[in-house]
């Protein structure tokens, strides 16, 4: 990690003309899923050290939804995020040319992967799939990988049946994000549903990291009143990416700030990266070209 920030610097110290006379500003998103205060609050520390590296003022955006974020990529008003997998594929179907992805945030255990994970409340006596029939269940938001492309795929598969409302399951709701679907179901808004976690760790902390223990850190719920009723197969976690007209000065600096954003400030990093992980390491597109393809199935 150290030799791929050291190369970074390198590099940047060879771009050419000075960050501040090439941009005004430095414009990060933040994808919708918990709300934008905590979202703001937990960014905060990046959004000071990007404006110290690049010398320009920096500002924070949480959308309300995932698509906000998406939107300000595509039309140049937002200049870096960190993307879901499926956000990242509408990102790429709707301008191939418009970020880069650069970086993927890595588990403790060294792997990129981690699940859409399907929950219920403990006393509603509700523990698989099976027993979700004829009642009601809830997606996050439409643009995310783990709150809905995947389990969208894959539990029609389990259950033999689609998920509207009526075939399977006794109604389908969209809760608008990770966290409105934990709190829904937690306050037996619907029945079950479903939200993304590493996989890590222990179920009573929410996982290592992840929508689940950002709801445990923040204090909304107690995991010994949850269950697991079923979890996906492994999905590639999504990219950090940039605006591919940023001058390539300012892309390697954010680059090399993010990769060594775990080593500098740790209590930073868990903020940003929802929980416990190793850090932001290297990744490239063709790591989500089966979530590309998927997406385009889905729009079929």
């Amino acid at each position: 990690m150290k030799k791929l920030i050291a190369a970074l610097v390198a590099t940047t110290a060879l771009a050419g003309p000075a960050v501040a006379e090439e941009i005004t500003e430095f414009r990060i998103g933040i994808l919708g899923g918990e709300n934008a205060q905590d979202r703001l609050n937990n960014n905060e520390c990046l959004r000071q050290y990007t404006e110290e590296e690049l010398g320009v003022e920096t500002k924070l955006f949480a959308p309300a939804d995932y698509n906000g974020v998406i939107q300000g990529l595509l039309g140049g008003t937002i200049d870096m995020a960190w993307l879901g997998a499926s956000g990242y594929a509408k990102t790429y179907l709707s301008d191939p040319e418009a970020v880069e992805p650069v970086l993927v945030k890595v588990n403790t255990d060294g792997g990129y992967g981690y699940y859409s994970v399907g929950f219920a409340r403990k006393d509603s006596g509700i523990a698989s799939l099976a027993d979700m029939k004829g009642k009601a269940f809830g997606f996050g938001d439409p643009n995310s990988t783990s709150g809905y492309l995947i389990p969208s795929i894959e539990i029609p598969q389990a259950t033999g049946a689609s998920m509207e409302p009526g075939k399977y399951f006794g109604d389908v709701k969209f809760t608008g994000g990770h966290e409105q679907t934990i709190v829904a179901v937690n306050n037996g808004d619907v029945d079950g549903g479903v939200t993304w976690a590493d996989g890590l760790g222990e179920w009573e902390d929410g996982f290592n990291s992840g929508a689940l223990r950002r709801a445990v850190d923040a204090g909304l719920v107690d995991m010994n009143d949850l269950v697991m009723i079923w979890q996906s197969k492994p999905i590639p976690e999504g990219p950090v990416v940039l605006r591919t007209a940023l001058p390539e000065d300012v892309k390697e600096k954010m680059t090399a700030l993010m990769a060594g954003l775990a080593d500098k400030d740790r209590e930073c990093f868990y903020g940003v990266a929802a929980g416990e992980a190793k850090a932001f390491e290297p990744i490239t597109h063709e790591a989500y070209e089966i979530i590309i393809e998927a997406r385009k199935l889905k729009s079929n």
